[in-house]
């Protein structure tokens, strides 16, 4: 970066101090004494595939490592290379198969027994992790060949290397990935946000840090640091855009096949960038998995990971999907400029993401369905607290509920076998009298069989595509459940699409922070609802918390930890808290709840619940936190006709909060009831 921009400059710098100071304070140990990459490892990745990297330098730098000789001579005379006859050398190995395959191999090796420790029992499963490493190492490889790039070698320890952050914070953490796994299905947030809300840094900032400490090549800490968002035009990562956007693309589907790198994490969001840089048209897909596949097969007797084998299923739904993605998410809506990116069912691909109104593109998704695969009848799922059970929400054609089914329903306790399986697993179902479970579905929603698609909105169920042949008795195949699975993926992204274009229109009503309503908001939700009839506010129940001893984040460790205590207090009263309720930020450490259509008895066990939850996950970052307990202080006024308007009742709940910073703090006292 130039030096004759001071702004910018200090804004590089003060962003690398806040980065470096943050590091510290989340790891056990500064990153250059972690000893992550073995000195052999660095040396290989300075040897580059081209006339000055002999023969003799290759062997030289394996062969001061006995154990690793060893480890590639035993590689390279497995059945994946089909040699002819047994290999005694490194020196006879590199001769024969070619100073790429030699140097992979160690590499391999090197970085699987210093970086993955097989803990079985973690939710941060490493083994599985390493599994999406070689994927993305080899597809990136692969597609740089196939692109004609000038160092395919490089792309390869790009995709090996390009989520160290997560192995640095699970084996390194004061708070592990692990920890942090257990949390992130209870969060609405992004992964990179909810990363930074969890630990103050996301895996890619914890990656670039390291590789600033390491000295690693530029175009490897470019793919480690921006593989998720690429580098502004200023940066001087941004002459690596190629390198980044192979692995971003490799990255993505690997995730899209299931072979992420945890198990319970979504798909990434593609940057639009990649599309920009490479033409899917000139990727046989189908071919590349197929080789992909082949490499991880023949990994598969060093590691014990069993790999999946299904090249042209996925080639179809990875085009599929990448489609969606350059066309949905395209904020200018590009056409298509070839015939080769059209897909038989593009209309219903493309439909989630003409609107930015539920209840219009939901609909015309639906419909587009019914039109697409030739089906009888389509219905968008949620669950209802009321009625407790699916209800149909939306469904298609537009007559057949009124016609055909009343309203349609399946009530909780009803839900078995399959159905319960795809509730459980957020995994697609092709339901058939299989189980005694699935016939007793069928029977009651009188139909011979039906397919059942989530619909996920960060790996949280937004709810169902219901799809059956309930009036022409026509078979359902699998492959349609398949052929589906990408528009149900689409329509999740378009609700939350659709909840963030809510959100921007509210923005003044946002606080910056926390992004919760703010205190005008509040006053003015209350204001209206102490205007309503008296019976409107009955089981009206407002609450108030307070973080407890906030003033020692800010004093001991720093603002940025107080920020980050608010954000994740904010985080968990989003994921606790009922649709129609209203949650905000009242100011300073200060949070406020409004529930509806409540009792005392309901009320108290909701604060308990919130309040039990900071408490546990305080437990958790107590270490980053400097061994301060996060935990707060909630007070709870139920409505009485003798509150004359809103501010009474905050001031009641207030007092009660007062009340219980003086019992002791963490705790929950009710207005008239007392502490619990």
């Amino acid at each position: 970066m130039s030096n004759d921009n001071p702004i910018e400059v200090d804004k590089t710098t003060e962003s690398s101090t806040r980065t470096n100071s943050l590091a510290r304070s989340i790891l056990k140990k500064p990153v250059k004494d972690l000893q992550l990459i073995p000195a052999a490892a660095l040396k290989l990745l300075k040897l580059t595939n081209d006339d000055t990297s002999k023969v003799k330098d290759l062997s030289r730098v394996i062969e001061t490592e006995p154990a690793l000789a060893a480890k590639v001579i035993r590689i390279v005379n497995s059945a994946a290379f089909c040699l002819p006859k047994k290999i005694t050398s490194i020196k006879h190995a590199v001769n024969l198969l070619g100073f790429s395959a030699v140097r992979q191999a160690a590499m391999d090796q090197l970085m699987y027994n210093k970086l993955i420790r097989n803990r079985t029992k973690s939710l941060f499963n490493q083994l599985f992790f390493w599994q999406h490493c070689l994927f993305v190492a080899s597809l990136s490889k692969r597609i740089g060949v196939a692109l004609k790039y000038p160092d395919p070698d490089m792309l390869y320890t790009g995709g090996l290397l390009h989520d160290i952050g997560k192995i640095i914070l699970e084996n390194y953490g004061e708070v592990s990935y692990s920890d942090y796994l257990s949390v992130v299905e209870k969060t609405d947030c992004a992964q990179m946000e909810s990363e930074k809300t969890f630990f103050g840094l996301s895996h890619t900032e914890i990656g670039h840090h390291f590789c600033l400490e390491w000295h690693l090549p530029s175009a490897l800490t470019a793919i480690i640091a921006f593989h998720h968002d690429f580098p502004p035009p200023a940066s001087e990562y941004h002459q690596y855009q190629t390198e980044i956007a192979i692995v971003a693309f490799s990255n993505y589907i690997a995730c899209m096949q299931g072979i992420g790198s945890a198990a319970n994490l979504s798909v990434p969001v593609l940057p639009e960038q990649v599309f920009k840089i490479i033409d899917i048209n000139k990727l046989d897909l189908e071919s590349l998995l197929e080789q992909v596949d082949k490499d991880m097969l023949n990994t598969r007797e060093f590691y014990g990971i069993q790999f999946p084998n299904a090249s042209r299923l996925r080639a179809s739904l990875v085009k599929t999907t990448l489609k969606l993605s350059y066309f949905g998410e395209s904020k200018t809506r590009i056409k298509p400029k070839s015939a080769d990116l059209m897909a038989p069912n593009i209309s219903s691909l493309t439909i989630p993401h003409r609107s930015l109104d539920p209840n219009e593109f939901i609909p015309w998704t639906l419909e587009a369905i019914h039109n697409d695969f030739h089906v009888d009848r389509v219905m968008m799922l949620k669950v209802d607290p009321k009625r407790r059970g699916l209800v149909a929400t939306y469904w298609w054609p537009s007559s057949i509920l009124q016609k055909d089914l009343g309203i349609f329903e399946i009530p909780i306790s009803a839900i078995s076998g399959q159905l319960l399986k795809c509730l459980r697993t957020k995994k697609p179902v092709l339901i058939k009298n299989e189980s005694v479970e699935d016939e007793k579905m069928l029977h009651r929603l009188a139909v011979d069989e039906c397919i059942v698609l989530p619909v996920l909105r960060h790996q949280r169920m937004a709810g169902l595509i219901y799809v059956d042949n309930a009036l022409t008795k026509q078979p359902l195949e699998a492959h349609q459940l398949f052929e589906m699975l990408p528009i149900a993926s689409e329509l999740g992204v378009a609700l939350l699409n659709a909840q963030l274009y809510r959100l921007a229109q509210k923005k003044s009503q946002i606080d910056p922070l926390s992004q919760l309503f703010n205190k005008r908001v509040i006053n003015e939700f209350l204001d209206k609802l102490f205007k309503c009839d008296k019976a409107v506010l009955e089981k009206t129940v407002l609450g108030f918390i307070d973080i407890d001893r906030f003033k020692l984040f800010n004093d001991d460790c720093g603002h940025q930890a107080g920020d980050d205590a608010l954000k994740i207090v904010a985080d968990i009263l989003r994921s606790m808290t009922r649709p129609g309720d209203l949650i905000g930020r009242y100011g300073g450490e200060e949070f406020l709840f409004v529930l509806r259509d409540i009792d005392s008895k309901g009320a108290l066990n909701y604060a308990e619940r919130i309040r039990s939850e900071i408490e546990q996950r305080g437990k958790l970052l107590s270490e980053r936190f400097r061994g301060h307990a996060l935990t707060v202080s909630i007070g709870v006024a139920v409505y009485e006709s003798s509150f004359a308007t809103y501010a009474d009742m905050i001031k009641a709940a207030d007092d009660a909060m007062y009340r219980a910073k003086q019992q002791g703090r963490n705790r929950v006292v009710m207005s008239s009831l007392g502490a619990v």
